[in-house]
């Protein structure tokens, strides 16, 4: 009989500002805004009957905040791994799409159409889904059968997911994450996706999806 597989419970971290105006954040280092915070304390009690043996945060601070609530409402140790750290939009960071649009549209839609290249001096999305599929496998051998927190970002979620899929990474433009979301995999030698963008325990109003 095989082994049970890996349960991933992917984490988006709780609203920063800049999350609000819909721009591009990821390497910038910023911290919860007060509506993450609440969206983080609720997800922390919302995951709190589920048995979380791990739970894993990337480095950047919106994520280590939201992660440190879930990791102490199940008493175990937040663990920084750089891994889970948001894809870098290099020149573009701080900006929304319709001013990249204004200063690069060539090298922006050129970007949109190929996951494959970067923003300039940012990441390429190929590079930030093998980087998650190598932490993933490992994670597969040291926590076999167990439940394990990622808290991470839109990029690095929606990549792992278009693998869990087996689906082209351009289908990471189809899917949309909310702040302070659920998603669940069972990561096995064929993994499954049980859960997308949970928000239930926000509030089924609060989803982006309903005000747009």
């Amino acid at each position: 009989m095989s082994a049970p597989p890996l349960r991933l419970l992917l984490i988006r971290h709780g609203e920063v500002l800049a999350n609000r105006e819909m721009r591009y954040v990821g390497a910038r280092d910023e911290p919860l805004a007060d509506s993450g915070i609440a969206q983080a304390d609720r997800l922390a009690a919302a995951l709190a009957p589920l048995p979380v043996r791990a739970v894993y945060s990337s480095p950047l601070a919106r994520a280590r905040e939201t992660g440190r609530r879930i990791a102490a409402a199940h008493a175990v140790d937040l663990r920084i791994e750089p891994r889970l750290r948001e894809q870098s939009f290099g020149e573009w960071e701080g900006l929304t799409r319709a001013e990249v649009l204004e200063r690069d549209r060539e090298r922006l839609l050129r970007w949109e159409a190929d996951l494959g290249t970067s923003p300039p001096g940012g990441e390429p999305l190929t590079e930030v889904q093998a980087r998650m599929l190598a932490l993933v496998q490992e994670l597969a051998c040291g926590h076999r059968g167990e439940n394990v927190a990622l808290v991470s970002h839109v990029g690095p979620i929606k990549a792992l997911l278009c693998a869990a899929l087996g689906a082209p990474l351009a289908t990471a433009r189809h899917l949309f994450l909310d702040p302070a979301t659920l998603s669940v995999v069972d990561w096995g030698e064929r993994p499954v996706v049980r859960l997308f963008n949970a928000h239930g325990h926000l509030g089924w109003e609060a989803a982006r999806w309903m005000a747009t």
